[in-house]
């Protein structure tokens, strides 16, 4: 009898340990917090869209678009910001759900487009017959130039390395962006607040870096022990 007790004690502490190695293993944490700029940015000027007749026409009552090079919010926030986890992380498989970029009004939509490695990019224009090109320049990957008309309106592309490519369309010097291709599904791309969250995140030291198409890039180093939320901010020195 005393044997039986042994025996499912022992089963026991077995499962009691097994439980706790999986909450272990399931643990992860959350990086937050926001990109600012210190200093006077610069004045982003109106594009002069009116130099083509079917893109001047979209704007016909309405003030034509600014630059979005660099584009600030409240709070000295700083938008269009790549932070995304440079070390620490494994190499995830792509998503499944393409990453989609846009032609409308005569502007690529999102101004940075952030996506994984091999995932499905498609390009859409929806300008009608207003005919754009995409025109990727990078350093790694394949370098592409194709047309969107509204004969043929949706592109499909995939990047096999991650890096940060620079994209034009040449009949409209003035559209301009980035597709941010990275290897892991740690990202985000800051908006009007500056905010940003980078979660599941398991035990690590992580390098988590910050990129601006203009001010360039800046890392910092984090270490998740467990179920917590870290906060990391970033702080760009701007010019006029």
């Amino acid at each position: 009898m005393q044997t039986k007790h042994v025996v499912l004690a022992g089963l026991a502490m077995l499962a009691a340990s097994t439980m706790a190695t999986a909450g272990q293993s399931q643990a992860s944490g959350t990086v937050i917090g926001k990109v600012q700029y210190d200093g006077t940015p610069p004045q982003m000027k109106p594009i002069e869209i009116t130099r083509d007749a079917s893109c001047a026409i979209l704007y016909k009552n309405a003030l034509p678009p600014l630059a979005e090079d660099v584009v600030t919010g409240p709070g000295h926030s700083l938008q269009n910001v790549v932070v995304y986890v440079s070390a620490g992380a494994p190499d995830d498989e792509a998503p499944s759900t393409p990453a989609v970029f846009t032609q409308k009004g005569c502007r690529f939509i999102p101004h940075v487009l952030a996506l994984h490695a091999n995932q499905e990019l498609i390009v859409k224009n929806e300008d009608g017959a207003t005919i754009h090109n995409v025109h990727p320049m990078p350093k790694l990957n394949r370098e592409w130039n194709a047309t969107a008309s509204a004969e043929a309106p949706i592109l499909k592309e995939k990047f096999a390395h991650a890096e940060m490519i620079p994209v034009k369309c040449t009949y409209h010097p003035w559209m301009h962006a980035t597709f941010a291709v990275l290897k892991n599904s740690r990202y985000a791309v800051t908006g009007r607040p500056g905010t940003f969250r980078l979660a599941n995140l398991p035990p690590g030291t992580y390098t988590i870096t910050a990129w601006h198409e203009v001010y360039g890039d800046q890392s910092k180093e984090v270490t998740i022990s467990g179920n917590e939320t870290k906060t990391l901010n970033f702080v760009f020195k701007v010019r006029p």
